[in-house]
């Protein structure tokens, strides 16, 4: 059975790439059956976004609200306003570089959770294929497994978490987990809102039968040391809130060599990083989640150690 859908995009200076988005949205079939909106919030952008203001003005048929915030929300908050505000069956997050190559896509999309594997393991989220633009290669870091080369290929499967830049939840799913933690600016908050999704007796999946073709150089973005901080003190708290103790520890040591592999340099935010991770037992309750979805991370061979 078809369901709506409401695509959530956060923009910021990516006017045009906004724009080609919108275009490719337009070209999709069946629009006025699935796409219940397009909501969008513009985080603080410095840039001109009149050509897309431009845009929705000359098609009113594309159900598009657009806002402009004057303080940048962050991933977690702007999302959660977006996903309070949406009103479809089905919640598909995107980021603003994206097109669709495809052009029946969302029709897809609508009735992609009724397939008999996901009903039967009461999937919540899915990931679908994400490919370079320029390229056309997969885009191993927005693939929802950390055993690449063992699960790359497979048309479907179980995982335990999803990329945030291209997937697809059930909207009373994500109203019902709380949503993406609002103290996480930047970083893992994907993997914060999994757990607690697990923890309510819903699963992840991946399916390769749509694509979408993400603008990112397949070179990847330049690591930032701010954003390895995030990424480092972020995952450790993923790890100390819902993963027994033990991973709190390999999180924190392990993410210590990445940041240095990374950043090079940058130690004073690198001792920064160590004193708030090093905080985080005294300051963060535990929310272990329950013995069922640690056995379901180990079915799909979750990395939980990083």
């Amino acid at each position: 059975m078809q369901k709506t859908i409401s695509i959530l995009i956060l923009t910021h200076n990516r006017s045009q790439d906004l724009l080609a988005l919108l275009e490719s949205l337009s070209l999709q079939m069946g629009l006025p059956q699935v796409l219940e909106e397009i909501l969008i919030i513009n985080n603080a952008s410095t840039e001109s976004y009149d050509a897309v203001t431009q845009y929705i003005l000359q098609h009113p048929e594309m159900p598009i609200k657009y806002r402009y915030s004057e303080v940048n929300t962050g991933v977690a908050a702007g999302r959660n306003i977006l996903m309070k505000e949406a009103k479809g069956d089905l919640l598909l997050t995107l980021d603003d570089d994206m097109v669709f190559p495809q052009d029946d896509a969302l029709l897809r999309m609508s009735s992609l959770f009724e397939k008999p594997e996901f009903v039967a393991a009461n999937v919540a989220v899915i990931t679908v294929d994400v490919i370079y633009y320029s390229t056309k290669e997969v885009q191993v870091t927005a693939f929802p497994h950390k055993k690449f080369h063992k699960f790359y290929g497979k048309n479907s499967f179980l995982t335990y978490y999803f990329a945030g830049g291209a997937n697809l939840m059930k909207r009373n799913v994500a109203l019902q987990s709380g949503g993406y933690p609002e103290d996480f600016f930047y970083g893992m908050e994907e993997y914060d809102l999994a757990y607690r999704i697990l923890d309510l007796g819903y699963t992840f999946a991946y399916d390769n039968s749509i694509t979408i073709e993400h603008k990112e150089s397949p070179y990847g973005r330049q690591a930032n040391y701010k954003k390895l901080q995030m990424q480092w003190v972020n995952k450790a708290k993923v790890a100390w809130r819902y993963l027994p103790v033990f991973y709190f520890f390999t999180t924190v040591v392990m993410w210590s060599f990445e940041y240095i592999r990374k950043a090079g340099g940058h130690w004073g935010a690198y001792f920064q990083s160590w004193w708030a991770v090093l905080q985080i037992p005294f300051q963060e309750k535990r929310k272990r989640i329950s013995r069922k979805a640690l056995h379901y991370l180990q079915q799909v061979q979750a990395r939980l150690w990083y």
